[in-house]
């Protein structure tokens, strides 16, 4: 009889250093793993997440995949800065960073099965739109979810402006994206960015519970509806991160983003009122520092 080629590996086979994988009892586990900088993604995550998800999907012994933080701070934080400030040097690579951010969330929605954030800790920026990737959340109750990209100079493309419409409504939406507050655990409950809100200490349980609810569900049933559940996020997805990828690549060293990295390798706010200033008296501010390069005659 021939082997089969389409099944997962054992968890330890994997040598993943960004993120942690395992399986068991019928749910694989994928951890953020970089808790010295609040779990945020590097292109190693993305690398080693993709993977993860490949095998989850293969591996017909898993029900369910769980997706959480290492430690109590941060769930996941989005990118990564110092991999964002060497596209302010090659900003042309900034586009294949993209290809692989836009190939892991695919991986993730598409798994063929349920997912669980598992909102350890705060939930900001990229991070949250890995929590939009998947099916339900549970979130810890001192947790909060915010996005910055309107203040730290981004524009959060990849997942939350496609869904936060359809996950919290319109108006929410542009809220959460416009103003950048930060939502506490209670409120995103309620506004429906989390299906729950529990103590802490109950955290673990809350997820198990679900977990075993969806174990306990037909397999082939369970993709298919998770297959038809996902037309509008495809549909929103797919007709804006193509050229979101493009938008995000040319104007990935405006003065805008250049200014959000200066501020926060320096520990300030950025300088909104120069920016606004520049476009006001005309001072070029497509350009940074208002020096536009010089045309011959």
């Amino acid at each position: 009889m021939a082997s089969r080629k389409f099944v997962g590996k054992q968890s330890k086979e994997f040598d993943f250093k960004a993120i942690l994988y395992d399986k068991k009892d019928g749910r694989a586990t994928v951890t953020f793993n970089r808790p010295d900088v609040l779990n945020a993604v590097n292109h190693q995550m993305l690398t080693e997440m993709s993977i993860a998800f490949k095998d989850a999907s293969w591996d017909d012994s898993v029900a369910v995949l769980v997706l959480t933080g290492a430690g109590e701070r941060a769930f996941c934080t989005g990118a990564d800065l110092k991999d964002q400030k060497e596209f302010l040097r090659r900003p042309r690579e900034y586009g294949k960073w993209m290809g692989d951010f836009i190939e892991v969330h695919e991986r993730l929605r598409n798994l063929g099965k349920p997912v669980i954030a598992r909102l350890n800790g705060i939930v900001v920026g990229g991070g949250n739109e890995f929590n939009l990737s998947c099916d339900l959340a549970v979130a810890a109750d001192d947790i909060y979810i915010r996005h910055v990209g309107t203040s730290h100079g981004s524009v959060p493309l990849a997942g939350a402006t496609q869904f936060l419409p359809l996950t919290v409504g319109d108006r929410r939406a542009r809220e959460i994206l416009f103003l950048n507050e930060e939502i506490p655990s209670a409120k995103a409950e309620q506004w429906g960015l989390v299906n729950w809100s529990v103590p802490r200490a109950q955290l673990d349980a809350k997820v198990e519970e679900i977990v075993e609810k969806l174990k306990a569900k037909f397999p082939e049933k369970t993709r298919y509806t998770k297959q038809q559940l996902n037309f509008w996020r495809d549909l929103s997805w797919h007709s804006t991160i193509g050229h979101g990828r493009d938008w995000l690549a040319v104007h990935n060293t405006s003065p805008e983003t250049w200014e959000g990295v200066r501020a926060f390798e320096e520990k300030r706010k950025p300088d909104y009122d120069a920016i606004r200033r520049q476009w006001a008296e005309d001072g070029s501010p497509e350009w940074l520092d208002g020096e536009m390069p010089k045309l011959k005659d």
